[in-house]
């Protein structure tokens, strides 16, 4: 037993020595406590998850059946210095892959165009496909639409096959006023016209992602994308409805039946195939294909293989990516195979989810890939026939 006095010897340093402890135990706990926060602190484009789930993987080195891409932008009008491929090398890319043609549908008009078919359509006919393009530059001439019917024409006699109008059309295409050319504006209709009498179709991208259209904040769910693309943004009292548009264009479709429309990226609304649905019912003219859509087809496979299954006759095969090998056998893995949670291509650009396989019938996969595309094509009547001059 301690004696008192010694106790009241020995008490300040124990008073002292539990102060201290205090401040440094506190001191320690509060920088435990602040390291675990410091490590959660992570941006978001620095955060590259690997799934931990075991599942299945078979990749297709070539697709099943040959494939007709016809959406693509290789050696197109703009490209130029690094965009440029070396012909033999895409050709080596579509052997590999079971590629049998790519539509290069930027293919401007005049001599920009003339020089992509004397790149790539002359040398290799059977590979190859350009279309024309609008130019906008004398919107406000009084006989502006049939300047495009003539530059369509000889489109054609050089080579073209087909018809691009880009997004431009009915989001910033203005004329001198100011006032913004809609995309069923009456004075277009002898461009669309023409192309059914040439027996050419209208690839047609108006409009975008429908988040594209929405306020640019942590709700977006592209808000990643829109953040090193924000002219991406059509958000805002200066830009017309994502609605709107698309209202507009499918007055066209209506309005032109003999014409054959190629509705780009899935009708630009893969987000609501019930409304892309609907489309193709109302509009036995229009096509679709899902260039730069997997990712939003991919992540509602049950919904999507069943919109692929209904309208397999209407359904093109498209990429809108840089030509390679590794691209095209993403998109043959998504269409041929059930494999679960895999990342669609470019991921997670669009969006930070994965994709399911679709696993789509031999039957389906050959419309697809080539036969839906042929039919189109072989529409093509040409300038001596519209003449009356025979084909």
């Amino acid at each position: 037993m301690v004696p008192r006095a010694g106790v009241r010897k020995i008490l300040p340093f124990l008073t002292i020595g539990l102060i201290l402890f205090g401040i440094f135990g506190a001191a320690r706990l509060s920088r435990s406590a602040q390291e675990p926060a410091q490590q959660r602190a992570l941006l978001l484009r620095d955060f590259k998850p690997r799934s931990m789930l075991h599942a299945p993987i078979h990749n297709v080195l070539r697709a099943r059946f040959p494939v007709i891409d016809v959406h693509n932008h290789v050696n197109d009008a703009r490209s130029a210095g690094r965009e440029h491929v070396p012909p033999q090398k895409v050709l080596e890319t579509m052997d590999n892959c079971n590629i049998r043609k790519i539509v290069i549908l930027t293919g401007g008009w005049g001599e920009a165009l003339q020089r992509v078919v004397d790149e790539m359509v002359k040398p290799y006919p059977e590979r190859f496909t350009v279309f024309v393009q609008l130019d906008w530059t004398n919107l406000d001439a009084p006989d502006f639409a049939q300047q495009m019917v003539r530059q369509i024409d000889d489109a054609v006699e050089r080579g073209a096959r087909g018809l691009k109008i880009t997004k431009e059309l009915g989001l910033q295409v203005r004329y001198k006023s100011g006032k913004l050319l809609t995309v069923d504006d009456p004075r277009l209709d002898p461009i669309w016209a023409e192309c059914g009498r040439l027996g050419i179709p209208v690839a047609i991208h108006v409009s975008d992602p429908e988040a594209f259209f929405l306020p640019f904040d942590a709700t977006n769910e592209r808000y990643e994308e829109l953040v090193d693309n924000p002219d991406w943004s059509f958000f805002g009292p200066q830009f017309p409805s994502k609605g709107a548009v698309l209202e507009a264009r499918d007055r066209v479709f209506a309005r032109h039946p003999n014409t054959t429309f190629i509705a780009l990226h899935v009708a630009t609304w893969p987000e609501n195939l019930g409304y892309v649905s609907g489309l193709l019912d109302r509009c036995p003219n229009v096509m679709v294909e899902f260039g730069a859509r997997e990712a939003e087809l991919g992540r509602q496979p049950r919904r999507a293989r069943q919109f692929f299954l209904q309208y397999q006759d209407r359904i093109l095969f498209g990429t809108d990516a840089t030509v390679g090998e590794d691209m095209y056998r993403n998109y043959f893995r998504w269409l041929e195979t059930a494999d679960d949670y895999f990342d669609y291509w470019g991921a997670p650009e669009q969006g930070r989810w994965k994709i399911y396989g679709l696993e789509l019938p031999g039957e389906v996969l050959e419309k697809v890939y080539h036969k839906n595309a042929e039919r189109v094509f072989g529409q093509f009547k040409g300038l001596m026939a519209t003449r009356g001059g025979g084909k």
